[in-house]
């Protein structure tokens, strides 16, 4: 499996999963185009669209760091366009940016529920719109969307509607874009850790600091991102994939590895179906005793 010579253009990637997914194809030789916010340091947000494009690279992968508002469509069809000109096509686009807010329906005002909807749902769809024309002349088109599956259940909507409705839409994207571009072989998939990921969006709006130590790392997703960007596009199209059972069919056991702390239980995910069981020999317990 190798990703040498392929070209991502990843939304967010300046920090987190999508960096970490980031520097797993780097470390192939692939080409990757940085298109998120921040361009300046952030007081709460570690990493900026320029430190990522050096760790790529020095990963051993090409960056184009891009500013892009993913709320901003011209803006997002000019990133493209700029990642095909400076590598000549794209081969993967991967859905990363996303805005989340934990609150109920009177405690999110309309602010707050338009920015959700329209950096997941929308920026999903604005992305994917610009990136369709360059992945049907890909070799192995793949989108990828960091979003649930679609389990319509209502306990994963009464504590917060609007971010559950702003996801949702990103899987929905994967859902009815699988079938759309079916014929034309471009793979639109959706990935989801099954546990908390220890991000800067974690800590900030969820767990706090001591919370980071129940998460698994972003390594996770980007193994298991990698695992899906070698299948064939073809053969594997609009699934919901959960991170450690894919990779555990992709034949990996050891997932301890991927704990930020072995002593710590793991904080389980939202939006994880009861039908989506833990892989055998894999559990969310303390791994060693404290």
């Amino acid at each position: 499996m190798s990703l040498k010579g392929k070209t991502l253009f990843i939304t967010g990637a300046s920090r987190g999963i999508g960096l970490a997914i980031a520097l797993r194809a780097a470390r192939d030789g692939a080409n990757v185009a940085i298109a998120a916010k921040t361009a300046e340091p952030h007081p709460k947000l570690p990493g900026t669209i320029y430190t990522a494009a050096e760790e790529i690279e020095a990963a051993g992968g090409q960056a184009l760091p891009l500013i892009v508002d993913v709320r901003d469509e011209a803006n997002v069809q000019q990133a493209v366009a700029d990642t095909v000109a400076r590598f000549g096509g794209i081969d993967i686009c991967v859905n990363n940016a996303s805005a989340i807010q934990l609150t109920g329906t009177l405690q999110t005002d309309m602010k707050r529920y338009d920015l959700m909807h329209q950096i997941n749902t929308r920026g999903t769809y604005v992305t994917s719109r610009a990136c369709i024309p360059h992945l049907k002349q890909a070799a192995n088109p793949h989108v990828l969307n960091l979003s649930p599956p679609l389990d319509m259940s209502a306990k994963w909507f009464a504590g917060h509607v609007a971010y559950t409705m702003a996801k949702f839409g990103m899987s929905m994207c994967v859902l009815g874009m699988a079938e759309e571009f079916r014929d034309d072989g471009i793979a639109f998939n959706a990935l989801w850790p099954r546990t908390a990921v220890a991000t800067a969006a974690i800590k900030n709006a969820l767990a706090g600091e001591e919370g980071m130590a129940h998460c698994r790392t972003p390594d996770i997703m980007a193994d298991a991102a990698y695992v899906i960007f070698n299948r064939r596009s073809a053969e594997c199209t609009g699934n919901f994939f959960i991170d450690d059972v894919l990779l555990y069919e992709a034949g990996e056991r050891d997932f301890d590895k991927y704990r930020v702390d072995p002593t710590k239980d793991l904080f389980p995910d939202f939006f994880v179906p009861d039908s989506a069981k833990l892989p055998s020999g894999v559990t969310l317990a303390a791994a060693t005793a404290s």
